[in-house]
């Protein structure tokens, strides 16, 4: 093991106010999702991947990875998906072993009632905080710590 590369003051700053700004951030949108749509976000998060998927249809080990989820979380979160009919399972036809989560009509229709409150909600929570500046190192920035991961592309697949 090297030595370890303490924080210095102003890193350590940043990197207390960076924790609290995202705890805080989804700590509000999931709030917000609960009251307003009676979904967490972790659900809404779901449901917009499955949303931008090919047929509304994604491998379980593609949505865990796409929602930076262990699979055995993300299995009892569509388990409570399936259970209110948004989401169904289907196994992979040429591998027994996985199977694939599909948005229904229903969970469709649930995503696009939520939408505007929680669009409302990142807007005047993140965006309306921002100069565009800032808006533009913020991308960067989120880009460089996602890499920086192993995480691919947030964007949505091109259709």
């Amino acid at each position: 093991m090297g030595v370890t590369r303490w924080l210095d003051d102003s890193e350590q700053e940043i990197w207390r106010a960076f924790v609290t700004a995202v705890e805080g951030l989804t700590d509000h949108f999931d709030r917000q999702l609960q009251r307003d749509s009676a979904m967490p976000y972790t659900y809404y998060e779901i449901l917009v991947a499955l949303s931008e998927a090919p047929n509304r249809t994604l491998r379980m080990s593609e949505l865990a990875g796409a929602r930076g989820s262990s699979r055995s979380r993300l299995s009892h979160a569509v388990a409570r998906l399936e259970e209110v009919g948004w989401v169904t399972r289907r196994t992979c036809p040429t591998d027994k072993r996985g199977s694939y989560a599909v948005l229904t009509d229903a969970g469709f229709a649930a995503l696009a009632a939520a939408a505007p409150g929680h669009v409302t909600a990142v807007r005047e929570r993140l965006f309306d905080q921002l100069t565009p500046e800032q808006v533009s190192a913020l991308g960067e920035i989120s880009k460089a710590i996602l890499a920086g991961l192993g995480c691919r592309d947030p964007r949505p697949p091109a259709r």
